[in-house]
């Protein structure tokens, strides 16, 4: 089998590293930043309910939706070139989202944000594939942009509620442009531009599908996970996975497709694919949990829970590295299983969790599953990047990221109806005589707490006690149900990734497919070298 070491990168590509982390540092945090801010907008715009949700929500379905389309343009169009028009675009909607005067033209400005996002975020892991060709190197690549990715997300908040002590609520969007500015200065000189002189004309109605398949299928499950069973989300998801079957027959037909059914089906992609998949299904279905604990349980301010939600950031930090190393030392798919049954116990520590526990027992738990997970994480995106051609790297980071996007959205859904149904179980009987709106506090900790505010004294303490201990009892359920995914998604990958490793400079496709079959003799002997 020929295979020879890839070239080591220097400066230059570990300083176009760092310029890359900056889009992606912000388009992650654009998930979360508007928490603090919609109070604000909500005095200043007056949106209705619908409108307010739409403007939480329009960025993170369009980044969803375009996703794989964004990734197979960069694939022909050129990965920096994408990157700079999508910065471009980033900077001029955060500018319209900043001075919108109306509600509408912020949900527009959001939408053009995630259009933006989606060309920024698989570009920048895609020209890691590009940049760093030497196997380690590449490594530490990844383990930086998974911890970029990941601290991004809960750095949203903290960063949101530090600019509105001193400023209005558009400086939460004004604060991309410095970053977005330096990105199409520093990019031109210090990335090279990557295109595949293979990939065929773009395929419209293949975007099309893909974007069509994907909106309906989020927006149902997230609209499923914040108010149960209803006829249209469930609409939105049947007809979502139609399209999607569509999208695939049609893949299966062109000659040059926007996804690489024969790459997403290699172990050594697929395998990380769902690994992704999993770890996000916990990470964002606890996020939701241990908001709600720190704020509702624990009484703290929205600034104060961000910034103790930060601590778990510290897991990650220890975590992320000590797996890269490991994984030269031993075979990855041990080091991602080990991550995985790391991440469950820390799931199962958090069972212990209740009204009158210490807040540091609860933060080192979640610091330990964090970290497992983004050991997980780490690995799985580098494997699943080194399993793709560099040609079709941006449509199989595309791809990678499109299957964390719906983890997260099915960790929300699952694991958050089994918190509400414990929740609303236990206070079934808990609600004393005479408080308003029952349906509501018997359904959601925040129903409790609103109703309490219009009660007399000792019945709002008997009422939020009740509704604590609901809370922290459904926590522990849906822990139980994340460490049971984690513990199936580490024998998953102790199973079917042994063995698998990137490809590298000089590896030929058909042996490394034969590899994770068992089969290098035969193809071996196929190709006459020995």
């Amino acid at each position: 089998m020929n295979h020879t070491p890839g070239p080591r990168a220097g400066r230059k590509e570990w300083t176009a590293l760092g310029v890359l982390m900056l889009p992606l540092l912000l388009v992650s945090m654009d998930v979360s930043i508007l928490y603090f801010a919609i109070p604000y907008i909500s005095q200043d715009l007056g949106p209705s309910a619908t409108q307010q949700l739409w403007i939480l929500d329009m960025y993170g379905f369009v980044l969803a939706g375009l996703l794989i389309t964004m990734g197979a343009l960069g694939d022909r169009i050129g990965r920096r070139a994408l990157i700079l028009a999508g910065a471009a675009l980033f900077g001029a909607a955060s500018v319209a989202a900043a001075y919108a005067h109306s509600a509408d033209l912020l949900i527009a400005a959001r939408a053009l944000l995630g259009l933006g996002g989606a060309a920024l975020m698989p570009s920048t892991l895609a020209l890691i594939r590009n940049l760093f060709r030497d196997a380690k190197q590449r490594g530490k690549a990844i383990t930086v942009w998974t911890a970029v990715m990941t601290t991004g997300i809960s750095l949203g908040p903290v960063l949101s509620g530090l600019l509105l002590e001193h400023f209005w609520w558009g400086s939460v969007f004004l604060v991309n442009l410095p970053a977005m500015v330096l990105l199409l200065v520093l990019v031109p000189f210090l990335v090279p531009e990557f295109t595949s002189p293979q990939q065929g004309r773009f395929d419209l109605l293949s975007a099309a599908l893909s974007l069509a398949a994907l909106l309906p299928v989020i927006y149902g499950i997230k609209e499923t996970a914040q108010h149960g069973y209803q006829p249209l989300p469930a609409l939105g998801i049947s007809s979502g996975l139609v399209l999607g079957l569509v999208f695939v027959r049609r893949q299966r037909r062109l000659p040059h497709p926007m996804i690489d059914l024969g790459l997403v089906g290699r172990r050594a992609f697929g395998g990380p694919l769902a690994a992704n998949l999993l770890a996000m299904f916990a990470t964002v279905g606890m996020a939701v949990f241990l908001t709600q604990y720190l704020q509702s349980v624990l009484v703290m301010s929205p600034f104060e829970a961000a910034l103790w939600s930060m601590v778990p950031a510290a897991g990650m930090a220890v975590m992320a590295p000590a797996a890269a190393v490991c994984a030269q030392r031993v075979d990855r798919a041990y080091v991602m299983g080990g991550g995985f049954l790391v991440a469950a116990c820390g799931f199962l520590w958090l069972t212990q969790v209740h009204v009158g526990t210490a807040l540091w027992v609860t933060l080192a738990a979640a610091s330990v599953y964090a970290g497992g997970l983004v050991a997980a994480m780490t690995l799985a995106n580098e494997l699943a990047l080194g399993a793709a051609p560099p040609e079709r790297a941006g449509s199989a980071a595309a791809v990678l990221e499109s299957g964390q996007e719906l983890g997260g959205a099915l960790g929300m859904a699952i694991l958050g109806s089994i918190g509400a149904a414990v929740y609303s179980r236990d206070m079934a009987d808990a609600v004393p005589a005479g408080v308003p709106r029952a349906d509501a506090v018997r359904e959601t900790l925040g129903g409790a707490t609103s109703a309490a505010a219009h009660l007399p004294a000792t019945t709002a303490d008997t009422l939020l006690t009740a509704a604590r201990d609901a809370f922290t009892h459904g926590l522990g359920y849906a822990a139980v149900g994340a460490a049971t995914v984690m513990t199936a998604a580490g024998l998953l990958t102790l199973t079917l990734l042994r063995g698998t490793r990137p490809l590298e400079p000089g590896d030929d496709v058909d042996c490394a497919k034969a590899r994770e079959r068992g089969d290098v003799l035969g193809v071996t002997a196929r190709h006459g070298r020995g």
